[in-house]
């Protein structure tokens, strides 16, 4: 039998090469961090936040929509109409759309 170009008489150790050692830490913690911690990026500094509000509407759409996603109902590209019309009504009416859809949940 002849030997083909890709084989060996010898065998070889296989090499990962992505493995990683595990001596060796992959993400240093930056300074001042304690290695315990379960998170990898501080918690948000309140100081820093903008004192941007936002319009009424804008949340309720917001809302409606968080709570359509949580009641399991994704609202699709093209429920943007009905979602902004729903968003026009009172605020009243709003949260009782929200509460319907929590309890269908």
């Amino acid at each position: 039998m002849t030997a083909i170009a890709f084989e060996h008489a010898t065998p070889h150790a296989f090499v990962d090469l992505y493995a990683a050692d595990p001596a060796e830490d992959a993400w240093p913690a930056p300074a001042g961090h304690e290695q315990d911690a379960d998170h990898l990026l501080p918690p948000p500094n309140a100081a820093d936040r903008l004192g941007v509000t936002i319009d009424p509407r804008d949340e309720r759409r917001l809302d409606l929509h968080a709570a359509l996603t949580a009641a399991g109902i994704p609202p699709r590209p093209e429920d943007r109409y009905a979602i902004d019309q729903l968003s026009a009504l009172p605020a009243g009416v709003n949260a009782t759309l929200r509460r319907w859809l929590r309890h269908t949940a």
